[in-house]
């Protein structure tokens, strides 16, 4: 179920103002953050954000296509092995 367009995307505002900051700076350092759950806004485009996964953060380059999606879509937080069997 999705957000209401009533109330506009649920995003972090201190993630938000951190990026304002960096654009008024020109700086493009990467930005760690946890909150997995912000909508990626048109702001957050060409940015770097390390993400946790809760063990490590990992880097999440943002483009255009990952607008309206979620920070944590991008950083996943289980790492798949393989199937067992015999050649294992």
């Amino acid at each position: 179920m999705s957000r209401s367009i009533k109330k506009g995307p649920a995003y972090d505002a201190k993630l938000l103002a951190k990026v304002e900051k960096m654009n008024q700076t020109g700086k493009k350092e990467p930005i760690k953050t946890w909150s997995r759950a912000c909508t990626i806004l048109p702001q957050f485009v060409d940015y770097t954000f390390l993400v946790h996964n809760g063990k490590v953060f990992l880097p999440v380059l943002v483009t255009e296509d990952m607008v309206g999606h979620k920070l944590g879509e991008f950083s996943l937080t289980r790492r798949f092995n393989g199937h067992g069997g015999k050649g294992k």
